[in-house]
């Protein structure tokens, strides 16, 4: 067993743990099939969920529907369930030696409740201290987009963005923070439509309670 040195960042114990523990559940054949093929059987089967419910599906409003949810799913609001789709975190030298905390403060989101797929969004604040390498700002949006479009869970959504940075920036000095309405809350339910969620990932130097002040200072 490889000693493990508190603070040190370790590739393969993360690669091997973290990432694993937090992936999205898919079953094995979930790339087997061509992205135009799941939009005809998802087109096919909303038709039937819709007139199961009784809807006229001949009316010129409706009958369009079942292939317009269908590209839907497969195109937009899920394609991050396609690794295909993962942008590519651009990462540049760290060449004027910044050492001092990098933020990136909201960054609007729209993800799914796996729950029962109805939309939940907000906002997600991203930092990080470089140790050589810092990220090009855009990709840092994407990503959090990439893990948002896919049937999720707030809590694992927040660990796949800091887990992904980890990764990509070789460092363990990583913050997410999420806040977001959930409109499976807010629609149905208990119909509570002023409560709002925030989870938050904390690392390395973020462990600190007066780096982790700091942050959360600089994201009011």
């Amino acid at each position: 067993m490889k000693e493990v040195i508190p603070g040190k960042y370790h590739e393969e114990v993360f690669n091997k743990t973290t990432l694993e523990r937090i992936d999205t559940p898919m079953h094995d054949a979930a790339f087997e099939l061509e992205d135009h093929l799941k939009i005809e059987l998802i087109e096919k089967h909303f038709r039937e969920i819709m007139d199961i419910l009784g809807l006229d599906l001949k009316d010129d409003s409706l009958k369009g529907t079942p292939a317009r949810v269908a590209k839907m799913y497969v195109n937009e609001i899920f394609s991050g369930l396609n690794p295909k789709n993962k942008p590519a975190l651009t990462l540049f030298e760290n060449q004027f030696g910044y050492s001092q905390m990098l933020v990136e403060k909201n960054i609007t989101f729209y993800s799914n409740c796996e729950h029962h797929f109805v939309p939940f969004f907000g906002k997600a604040h991203v930092a990080y201290f470089s140790t050589g390498k810092v990220v090009g700002l855009s990709k840092l949006n994407r990503l959090v987009q990439y893990y948002a479009k896919r049937p999720q869970i707030q809590e694992r959504l927040t660990e796949q963005i800091a887990a992904e940075l980890k990764q990509a920036l070789q460092t363990d000095d990583v913050a997410v923070m999420i806040e977001a309405d959930h409109l499976c809350v807010a629609s149905r339910g208990v119909e509570d439509v002023n409560s709002s969620t925030i989870t938050a990932s904390y690392h390395g130097k973020f462990l600190n309670q007066q780096i982790r002040n700091e942050f959360l200072h600089l994201i009011k």
